[in-house]
């Protein structure tokens, strides 16, 4: 990319200790719970609140379930084991066990219809997170580490799910259940309900402390994981530089420090727990030893029945497991807020560059998706190019082209040349308008860029890069990437570059695996797909960016020969630092420090004896130093 944009950081060497403090506050500071971003998730539940009401009608016939248990107990002891009453004891164990097979299925069927519930919001954000991100523009992707990016459509997605599942319609069933509980034991008895619920206030000062620390603890685990995700990701593409360099003990030790500070981030949690659950359980057998203590005493006075004794002691072990539980749902609904507020700050990213509302369309043409209303263009589109005193600035203050004009007349081929960041390649993004310009103007057949609509615009403009990216699947798949391209035309585009041999060498097959990023192929290989990938889109307008540099003389001379067929009746604007490989272009265009310097034919340029023809000259003495010596 030229111009020096300024981008996220990704550094491999980069690590998240200096934020931590921030991040601790940000997070205890921040509103425990947001109705808005609830609100907005439960948006995305509302498509599906059939499911959620038959759960929590599940839910609610379950919890009565549960509670009936203790009750069925305290009557089997009082009136029938006591009593001797054999058959009645067979009745209710009869009943015990038709009630233990009926939460079994209530069970089973709330977890279905929750799993369920789960999976589709998780289908319907995932599907929504990736078409938004599809439409960003090429400034957030570069700014944005893809590790980050795919942490927010992975990761904190799942959190959600987690959420959805188990949190929610959980939350409510553990709420009602202790309701329950404690109506049911101040019923039996209410002196002793007290004595039981004595402990409740300890309780839920040690979930406060849990929820506080563990809320932390959590956020900082997220970080750590975003971190690595960005490491790995740059290491894995970037791993030809690793090796070449001998980097694998320097990206190791880097790699250790940040795993080291996700597994310390993640242990902190564990200790929280390792300290909470233990005393969940103090408190639950003191609640116990209460009863013992002083319903214990009351049985023995014949104030208290023991099968309500023995229901207490069930009931308090019923009543602890969901405070437990609440503790536990509580932080994952922390978490979850954390992670879709993230998604929801990707979601509200507009982006930077979006058809106009209504879009200019050639004549002919049927509005695109997402267009708005179309507007046909008079004429046909003819491929005439023309900057109109251009400013553009990738970062603000920055100018990288300064007051840049110049017209390529339909089918003229013009060369862009310059030194490393003089603004070629932003030319041919303004073009494509992966970017606004800051002032000027940039008209398409007399129209500005800003007018057409996107698709329209970029289905008639056809780029070759240097860096050539090739989809993991067959040839056909990369050479017809425009929807509707019949197989004879990508076998015909294939033939006029010269890459039928690409497939031969994969066996003769169109779909035959070209391997992630095309890995199976050599430089020129790639090269070769890719100007096939053009001529089968037949653009009326095609820009090479340094599409030559990076291949063999033989595959060069083929190449050159397939531009002739590749140019002919199409607007071109080439980029190359090889000044002999725009000899045969029309006009030359020489770019310097972002403004439009010298403009003129080859022969034209080096009598002027400026600037092309100090690089010529250069590039001259360079080809005569490496040539061999005789």
């Amino acid at each position: 990319m030229s111009g020096g944009e300024t981008r996220g950081s990704s550094r491999p060497d980069a690590t998240d200790d200096d934020d931590e403090t921030g991040v601790q506050a940000e997070l205890l500071q921040a509103p425990k719970l947001d109705r808005r971003v609830l609100a907005r998730l439960l948006g995305f539940v509302r498509p599906y609140r059939a499911l959620v009401a038959w759960s929590v009608v599940l839910l609610l016939l379950l919890s009565a379930g549960e509670l009936a248990f203790p009750i069925l107990t305290k009557r089997a002891i009082d009136d029938c084991i006591r009593p001797g009453d054999l058959r009645g004891l067979y009745l209710i164990t009869t009943v015990y066990l038709g009630l233990l097979i009926a939460v079994f299925g209530l069970r089973y069927g709330q977890a279905v219809l929750t799993q369920r519930m789960g999976q589709q919001v998780m289908h319907d954000l995932r599907r929504r997170i990736f078409g938004h991100l599809q439409r960003l523009h090429l400034g957030y992707h570069e700014r944005n580490p893809v590790g980050r990016t795919m942490t927010r459509l992975t990761g904190d997605v799942e959190v959600l799910n987690e959420l959805f599942t188990s949190g929610l319609v959980s939350i409510f069933g553990d709420l009602l259940t202790l309701i329950g509980i404690a109506a049911v034991l101040l019923a039996l008895n209410w002196k002793l309900a007290l004595v039981t619920l004595a402990v409740v206030p300890l309780l839920f000062t040690a979930s406060w402390i849990f929820r506080a620390k563990v809320r932390v603890a959590y956020g900082l685990t997220r970080l750590k994981v975003s971190a690595i995700n960005s490491f790995l990701q740059e290491n894995i593409v970037g791993i030809t530089l690793v090796q070449l360099f001998n980097r694998e003990a320097r990206h190791r030790a880097q790699f250790e420090a940040l795993n080291a500070g996700h597994r310390d981030a993640f242990l902190k949690s564990v200790f929280y727990y390792s300290v909470f659950f233990p005393v969940v359980d103090f408190l639950e057998y003191l609640a116990v030893a209460l009863i013992l203590w002083y319903g214990g005493g009351q049985t023995i006075q014949n104030a208290l029945s023991l099968g309500a004794l023995v229901a207490f002691i069930q009931y308090s072990e019923r009543f602890f497991r969901p405070i437990r539980d609440l503790s536990e749902r509580y932080n994952v609904l922390q978490s979850a807020m954390v992670s879709a507020e993230r998604i929801f700050e990707l979601l509200d990213t507009e982006p930077a560059i979006t058809s106009p509302a209504v879009a200019a369309v050639p004549a002919g043409t049927a509005p695109q998706l997402g267009s708005g209303a179309a507007l046909a263009a008079p004429g046909t589109l003819l491929g005439q190019v023309e900057f109109r005193d251009v400013h553009f600035s990738y970062v603000q203050g920055e100018e990288i082209l300064k007051g840049i004009r110049f017209t390529v007349r339909p089918g003229e081929s013009v060369a862009l040349v310059g030194h490393t960041g003089a603004g070629k390649t932003t030319i041919t993004n303004l073009l494509t308008r992966f970017y606004d310009i800051d002032s000027g103007a940039i008209l398409v057949d007399g129209l500005d860029v800003r007018e057409w609509d996107l698709a329209a615009l970029r289905r008639r403009i056809g780029v070759v890069l240097q860096d050539v990216f090739l989809w993991s699947g067959g040839v056909r798949l990369n050479v017809g990437l425009r929807s509707g391209l019949p197989t004879e035309r990508i076998e015909a585009a294939l033939r006029a570059v010269g890459a039928d041999a690409v497939v031969e060498r994969l066996g003769g097959d169109l779909d035959a695996e070209v391997g992630e990023r095309g890995n199976r192929l050599s430089v020129g290989q790639r090269q070769l797909i890719a100007f096939a990938r053009a001529l089968a889109q037949d653009p009326p307008i095609l820009l090479l960016d340094e599409a030559t540099s990076s291949v063999d003389t033989e595959t060069e001379i083929r190449i050159r020969e397939a531009l002739k067929v590749l140019l002919t009746g199409r607007t071109s604007l080439v980029i190359a630092h090889r000044l002999s490989t725009i000899r045969y272009v029309d006009r030359i265009l020489v770019l310097h420090r972002g403004r439009l310097v010298e403009e003129g034919t080859h022969d034209e340029l080096l009598a002027h004896g400026g600037i092309y023809s100090k690089y010529y000259q250069l590039e001259y003495q360079r080809q005569s130093e490496d040539a061999p010596a005789l």
